[in-house]
């Protein structure tokens, strides 16, 4: 394991407490609450980052380390929403199996010997992927999906609270 990839093993490790910190013991109105009808709430959020980590980010990373001149397998995470009727889900059984996947993704990255980093894949739409960036682009989106959490949250705070935040400061 070089010096990167242990690094973002590490921080995929402690997103998954940040995550839980953020999502645990959530209300339905706070988990289902939504600006508007076509943004996500909480929980479509969660069950779309389950079914990133299994099938996204997880299998794709190990796909191209380990045969990374084979098609991937096609995924569609915005239409999973409708389709997988992710609404529909119970909150506190996929939050709970998405950190479970977390666990099981970061122990697999743990037993990884001499991964080959340097392993390339050509996306169909982005050109040459290397496993390295699969691995940095899955930190990259548990963080685009940690500022979306944040954000929701501050909004429904906003929103249900009825009070002016400016106080606390511009966003």
């Amino acid at each position: 394991m070089n010096e990167d990839s242990a690094y973002i093993i590490k921080e995929l490790t402690k997103n998954s407490e940040i995550f839980k910190t953020l999502l645990i013991s959530l209300s339905s109105k706070e988990y289902l609450w939504k600006q508007s009808t076509e943004k996500w709430c909480l929980l479509e959020i969660i069950c779309h980052l389950y079914d990133e980590e299994r099938e996204d980010f997880r299998a794709r990373t190990k796909r191209v380390l380990e045969t990374p001149g084979k098609s991937l397998v096609a995924i569609d995470p915005v239409g999973w929403i409708k389709e997988r009727n992710y609404i529909e889900k119970d909150y506190d059984t996929v939050l709970r199996i998405f950190l479970n996947e977390r666990v099981q993704s970061v122990n697999w990255l743990k037993t990884l010997v001499s991964p080959k980093w340097d392993n390339v894949h050509i996306h169909p739409k982005l050109g040459s992927m290397t496993a390295k960036q699969f691995l940095t682009n899955w930190l990259a989106h548990d963080y685009l999906h940690i500022r979306q959490i944040i954000k929701l949250k501050f909004d429904y705070l906003k929103e249900s609270s009825e009070v002016n935040l400016n106080y606390a400061g511009d966003w």
